[in-house]
């Protein structure tokens, strides 16, 4: 079986309680787009000459092309977070760089802190940035909680019917 190249991405994050801290992560999974697929986590790279799209109803028990950073904890008022950044570069023959974080903090510092992973990935490549795109979700924890955020590569948006 020959894998497609992706032609579409999107980035999409949740937070949520649950039962466990499984359910935890399944239901932050769920609120985040994601929850009726099979994921299948990547490495960090964004292929060339991909479109940015708005997240979009992925089919049920797909295997889904996935960077993602998660954070779970069970420890009560704890402030959870995580966060994907996507560097794009300047010239676009070459590929995106995607990075993750997640932490015990609020998403403004695991965001700031993931968005300058990627500046560095670039500056390790020695390649000019264009921009850098970011979404992350934070989670006060009750009893079980989790947070989530993700970069999903897909190959073409599905047409409504």
């Amino acid at each position: 079986m020959m894998i497609k190249k992706p032609s579409v991405y999107f980035i999409s994050a949740g937070s949520a309680e649950g039962f466990s801290p499984l359910n935890a992560f399944d239901h932050a999974l769920l609120t985040a787009g994601v929850g009726d697929t099979n994921l299948v986590r990547l490495s960090s790279i964004l292929p060339t000459q991909m479109e940015r799209v708005e997240p979009f109803p992925l089919p049920y028990g797909a295997l889904v092309p996935v960077a993602y950073a998660q954070m779970g904890s069970s420890t009560p008022g704890e402030t959870i977070s995580a966060a994907v950044a996507i560097a794009l570069p300047a010239d676009p023959k070459f590929p995106g760089l995607i990075m993750e974080h997640h932490d015990s903090a609020p998403l403004s510092e695991v965001e700031a802190y993931v968005r300058e992973q990627a500046r560095q990935g670039m500056v390790y490549r020695g390649r000019e940035l264009k921009e850098i795109i970011s979404v992350g979700a934070e989670h006060v924890v009750d009893k079980h909680g989790s947070a989530f955020a993700c970069v999903v590569l897909w190959d073409e948006v599905p047409q409504l019917s």
